[in-house]
């Protein structure tokens, strides 16, 4: 199906307002037409020194040759032609800006409509992704798609498409007075239409394409601003101001530059419809000219014809450049459908089971992942079992495959081989949301929200109990420093938390793992980052957290694993030991020279 009809097809929902519009447009563009058949009843009765008393012959329906008379239309007692023609210009005006206006809203609302659907749609899509999505494809560029590519497509669906209605039934309207006046004037003056129509349709696919390019260096230019705005502090920090301005320049000049040759493409056309009127309209003069002094052709009908014409001119115009901004909208949907059609990585199969509770066991059986551009596995044949209520500690040197490993438990990634399973049950077997709503994650960069201190920690829930996510703050230690914030927990902590300062985040995404209260938990490193004072207030939030819980904690510090009921030391994508604190170091493998090296680093660090 083209990108077009695809979109047409979300007009369904609203299928009576759009024909509605399109009715409203159809009687808007009758009464343009009417207004060029008024110019006879003016020049032959109205101003006429010496008018006619026969009656005005209005129009003659083609085909049926049926005559339309001015004064049928009233009913007998009002008789003067001035006050006919008179009412009928302020029924004709009325009627047709009423008509217009209604449609135009009508029209507008049906596009938004569409527009807003397709944007939640593809927004939704994007939420449904996995992480190898996100990874292929950068926040700038999907930011485009989002916002501009569809600004495109509701621009062309809104304003542009209520124009092309107007014009569309304006210039049908037109077109049955001129050939309804004189048949052969009409094919005269539309003598040079394929001329001009041909290579406006040839144009109609390079100016997609240009489209496309558009919007790819659009893509650019956002992904280009978002990296300089969320880095900089590192722009300011290493002094790359000029750096990034020079980036910055080169993708706008880029986006100029296909910006001008779309321009250039959309406005071949404008100059031959100008030469092409210009030399119909010197023809039709010299044409009427002659018939008019033979009597073959009355003065009134000719000006009607005449005005018609030069009405025509307007709409004639206007459907072309709509042709070219049709074409863009539709490279725009081509690349948003593109979006729409990506398969999604991670799914709920069809009559997935709901995980109702955790109760006995995670077990990784024989697991193995690899990345679709890496050279070797990130986990090879990796077997293990958690029992519930246990904490386990992943440890080993970095890309060792901790971070994937605890990734695969709630469905981040699938496995290539092999199966993780809750309770003896595949986690493909279960539903995502009951999945994820069974485990709680507390990552190395805690992600804030540009909101509300409550609204953060019960993120994803609306008319959360006050009472509770008041006691899920004070468990992690965060409810004295929230009370000392301007509007305590309505303050709003600004992108990512930046109000905030590190322990302070990490203690907030610890309250928010409590109010959701999930049985297992997965910590990644939450204290790395943070001073000896954050770091103890970090770590007695998180001894709260656990406590009941079965935990899987991603270590990259010794200091931090040596409570846990078993460690599990990963090297290579494999399990290279398990054990406790005490019975690895006895064995004095990888974890005891993991711990000797970090330990060293301590006593030999520099004070500075």
């Amino acid at each position: 199906m083209s990108a077009g009809l695809r979109l047409a097809g979300y007009t369904r929902r609203y299928a009576g307002l759009l024909l509605l519009s399109v009715f409203l447009m159809a009687v808007m563009g009758a009464m343009t037409a009417a207004r060029t058949l008024l110019i006879k009843p003016v020049m032959e009765r109205v101003l006429s020194p010496a008018p006619d008393p026969k009656p005005v012959e209005l129009f003659t329906i083609p085909l049926v040759n049926y005559k339309i008379y001015l004064e049928k239309i009233f009913p007998a007692s009002i008789h003067d032609i001035f006050t006919i023609v008179a009412i009928s210009i302020l029924t004709i005006f009325i009627v047709r800006g009423a008509c217009d206006y209604l449609g135009d809203y009508l029209t507008n609302y049906v596009g938004f409509r569409v527009v807003t659907d397709l944007r939640n749609q593809v927004f939704a899509k994007l939420l449904r992704h996995g992480a190898d999505f996100f990874e292929a494809n950068s926040t700038g560029r999907l930011m485009s798609s989002v916002m501009s590519d569809i600004e495109r497509i509701q621009t062309a669906c809104s304003d542009m498409f209520a124009d092309l209605l107007r014009q569309t039934f304006s210039m049908l309207g037109l077109m049955i007075v001129v050939f309804g006046t004189d048949w052969r004037l009409g094919l005269f003056a539309f003598l040079l239409l394929p001329f001009i129509m041909i290579p406006t349709a040839r144009l109609g696919s390079r100016i997609r394409r240009t489209a496309r390019r558009t919007q790819d260096a659009t893509g650019e230019l956002n992904e280009v601003l978002q990296e300089a705005i969320s880095g900089h502090q590192v722009v300011k920090a290493f002094g790359a101001e000029r750096y990034e301005a020079g980036r910055f320049q080169a993708a706008a000049d880029r986006l100029l530059h296909v910006n001008m040759r779309k321009v250039l493409l959309q406005g071949i056309p404008s100059p031959f419809i100008e030469l092409a009127g210009a030399v119909t309209f010197v023809g039709l003069l010299w044409y009427g000219r002659i018939e008019i002094q033979r009597g073959i052709l009355k003065a009134g009908d000719f000006m009607s014809f005449l005005l018609a014409l030069l009405f025509l001119y307007e709409p004639f115009k206007r459907l072309t450049n709509l042709h070219n901004i049709f074409q863009q909208a539709i490279g725009a949907s081509e690349k948003v459908f593109g979006y729409l059609d990506q398969p999604e990585e991670i799914t709920s199969k069809p009559g997935a089971k709901r995980l109702t509770g955790f109760r006995d066991s995670i077990e990784y059986a024989a697991v193995s992942f690899q990345y679709p551009t890496a050279e070797s596995k990130q986990l090879d044949n990796v077997t293990l079992r958690i029992g519930a209520g246990e904490i386990v500690a992943l440890v080993g040197p970095s890309g060792a495959g901790k971070s994937t490993f605890a990734s695969l438990l709630p469905r981040f990634r699938d496995p290539v081989a092999g199966a993780v399973k809750i309770d003896g049950v595949d986690v493909r077997e279960i539903s995502l949301d009951s999945l994820r709503e069974n485990i709680s994650l507390v990552a190395q960069e805690t992600f804030l929200f540009n909101d509300t201190v409550a609204a953060n920690i019960a993120y994803g829930l609306e008319n959360a109990d006050k009472a509770r996510l008041i006691e899920a703050a004070k468990a992690a230690l965060a409810h004295d420093f929230i009370e000392q914030m301007p509007q305590g927990y309505e303050t709003i902590i600004g992108e990512r938390g930046l109000k905030l300062s590190g322990g302070q985040r990490q203690r907030l995404a610890i309250a928010r793992a409590i109010f959701r209260n999930s049985p297992i938990l997965i910590l990644d490193e939450a204290t790395s980052h943070l001073d000896n004072e954050s770091e103890m207030l970090v770590q007695k939030a998180l001894a709260n957290l656990m406590t009941g819980r079965t935990v899987i904690v991603i270590a990259h510090r010794i200091s931090t694993v040596r409570r846990a009921n078993k460690i599990v030391v990963l090297d290579k994508g494999r399990i290279a030991e398990i054990g406790t604190h005490d019975e690895l170091m006895e064995l004095g493998g990888t974890y005891h020279r993991l711990h000797e090296l970090q330990f060293a680093m301590v006593d030999t660090a520099v004070d500075l």
